[in-house]
């Protein structure tokens, strides 16, 4: 297992800079995900860290020693890409041990690795077949087989999930924790989809135009967003402006337009030392949907219409008004949804609340 350090790096491509001022810590053994929208800086991350492109500035370490000028074949890298890469003249026992020939490993020990890296991906019988004999998340396994078979330092994975239909994405990520958690090799994994990252990571870089907007666990940046934009991104989020009225050691006292006075937990929100104005935070999620007129005890609530119902099985997105604002809530369904332009209340624990500075 080896670390991985971004220190000061910065990509430009002509004049177009990519990546800024990067620094980054990923500890060893951990499982980490930079994610974001498409062009912000991701994939280029990765690619510096893979030696596929060179920073225009910065450097970056593996197990504390300098890369920038050692050529990728030279890191000791697994890497995974989106379409897998895998050869299609070559059966899958010689995919997986393709790496293992150029690291000149004796021949004797090329077939018990082998064997052993199909153990690890739960596809011990295929070695004789070709990929195109394979389904999607068969291949998956596959690629991940031989970026394993090295036994990397650090393993770099480029949306490897993708490509495969929503269900077997699912199960391919439980497994691939599985795999990286069995064999604790550091992990560095790029996707756009929040929920992978939220699942899988130990650590969350999340990024906007080539910066890092927040690094933390799962936990941290879904319930404490350091930013707007990690607030809009990472799920989906209620943002309302709001008045700072008073704070103490343990709670901002924030007056909203809509729901009047609400006490967010100074925990969730760091950044309003000194500040007058912030915005509240509520997750869709967090946001009930119950009857007019229902008691809501323990809660703030404002009256509020259904505009748009939109129904997903077990559970129900719901777009209401409430005064000129529209907001957005996501609720279990318990008997019937309730309809489109039926008068409700929209109501929220204030515990469940947090604040960013208006900025």
């Amino acid at each position: 297992m080896s670390s991985v350090t971004l220190q000061n790096v910065v990509k430009r491509f002509h004049r177009f800079t990519a990546v800024h001022e990067v620094n980054l810590e990923i500890p060893d053994g951990a499982f980490v995900t930079l994610l974001g929208p498409s062009g912000c800086g991701k994939t280029t991350n990765l690619r510096m860290i893979a030696g596929l492109l060179d920073p225009t500035e910065g450097e970056i370490l593996i197990g504390g020693k300098r890369v920038n000028d050692v050529p990728i074949h030279k890191r000791n890298l697994g890497i995974v890409f989106q379409n897998y890469a895998l050869f299609p003249h070559k059966t899958v026992a010689e995919n997986v041990a393709f790496g293992l020939k150029y690291r000149d490993v004796p021949k004797a020990e090329i077939a018990g690795r082998v064997q052993k890296a199909l153990d690890l991906v739960q596809l011990p019988d295929v070695g004789t077949r070709y990929p195109k004999a394979l389904s999607g998340g068969q291949q998956q396994r596959i690629a991940l087989a031989r970026a394993i078979v090295i036994e990397p330092d650090v393993l770099l994975l480029d949306e490897p999930l993708s490509a495969l239909d929503a269900n077997l994405r699912e199960d391919m990520r439980v497994e691939l924790k599985r795999i990286q958690e069995q064999i604790g090799v550091t992990t560095v994994f790029v996707t756009h989809d929040q929920s992978e990252a939220l699942a899988m990571s130990d650590r969350i870089v999340v990024m906007s135009a080539g910066r890092i907007e927040q690094v933390g666990t799962p936990e941290e940046v879904y319930n404490t967003p350091a930013s707007e934009f990690v607030a809009s991104f990472l799920g989906a989020s209620n943002i309302l402006p709001a008045r700072i009225t008073g704070q103490d050691a343990d709670t901002v006292h924030l007056e909203d337009p809509l729901f009047g006075a609400v006490p967010v937990p100074a925990a969730k929100a760091p950044a309003l030392a000194g500040a007058s104005r912030a915005k509240l935070v509520l997750r869709a999620e967090k946001l009930q949907i119950v009857a007019a007129g229902a008691p809501t005890p323990g809660m703030i609530a404002a009256p509020a219409f259904v505009e748009t119902v939109d129904y997903q099985g077990q559970t129900v997105r719901y777009f209401v008004r409430v005064g000129n604002t529209q907001m957005q809530a996501i609720n279990m369904i318990d008997e019937r949804p309730y309809a489109q332009g039926e008068a409700v209340q929209a109501a929220f624990r204030p515990k469940d609340c947090a604040a960013l500075p208006e900025s």
